[in-house]
Parts: C-alpha cells; sequence; structure tokens
C-alpha cells in the first residue's frame, strides 16, 4: 500500500512495515535499483534491503538479526524504568516491580547488585530516548 508518493519519495506499507524510497528521473514500470553505500552501516543496509525485497516479493521477510530477543527485552526493562523514573518512582520502588523475587531491603540496599541493574538501566534508557534507540537498529559488531 503507497502511503505517500510525489515526485522525489515514495512512502509504502507492506506487511505491517514502513519503507520510505526516494525515486529520481522514472518514467513509468521500471526494475528498481538500490545503492547502497559502502561504509561501516553496509551490513545494516543489507539487512534492511533483503527485508524490503521479500516485503516487494511477497514473500516472508526474514527475522531481523538486528534486534535479537534480548534487546527486545532490555529495550522494554529500559523504557519502564525512564517512565517510572518520570513518573517520580525511586530505584527501590522500581527495582521491586522489575524484580519481585528479589531481596530489596533498606539494610542491603547501597550494595545490592539490583540496584546497581535498576541503575544502568536507568542511565541507559534515558540515554535511548535521547536518541540512543538508532543503536538497536545495528547489527552487532565485536569493534564496538
Amino acid at each position: 500500500m503507497i502511503l505517500q508518493y510525489d515526485e522525489a519519495l515514495v512512502r509504502l506499507e507492506m506487511r505491517r512495515e514502513s519503507y520510505d524510497i526516494a525515486l529520481t528521473a522514472l518514467s513509468g514500470p521500471q526494475a528498481l535499483a538500490a545503492l547502497l553505500i559502502l561504509d561501516d552501516l553496509l551490513p545494516d543496509r543489507l539487512t534492511a534491503l533483503a527485508r524490503f525485497w521479500a516485503a516487494i516479493k511477497n514473500r516472508r521477510a526474514p527475522a531481523d538479526p538486528r534486534v535479537t530477543p534480548q534487546r527486545q527485552r532490555r529495550a522494554r526493562l529500559m523504557l519502564r524504568v525512564v517512565d517510572a523514573r518520570v513518573a517520580g518512582a525511586t530505584y527501590r520502588q522500581i527495582a521491586a516491580q522489575l524484580f519481585p523475587n528479589l531481596k530489596h531491603d533498606s539494610e542491603t540496599w547501597v550494595e545490592n547488585p539490583v540496584r546497581e541493574t535498576t541503575v544502568r538501566l536507568a542511565r541507559d534508557g534515558l540515554a535511548f530516548v535521547r536518541g540512543g534507540y538508532r543503536r538497536i537498529l545495528r547489527l552487532p559488531r565485536r569493534s564496538r
């Protein structure tokens, strides 16, 4: 389904995924070509192109290797922590919600690993909200 169309851009939605396509000098139905920049993000672009190709061929898009189940869980937790902090919750209150089966007493809270995990989730979640979410769309690399 075409969501938006003008001389320079087509915005498509296929199988619940959106794609923006920049057009240059098209005159009628023709084969399309993809121009990819050969930089550090090429593996990510190839993944996106493969998913796009599957969508236009009405095939099942391959699983997106950039967003692993672990990354999805962590992103969800980070956003929950940020929302709770914005609502005024303390780290201990947040930890009690996220990790109900673990100990959160005041005597051991300062050196508790759950506290460290909660603080890290808050720190990383804030960075995520401030634009770091783009990193989740990159393939994991050993060089980082």
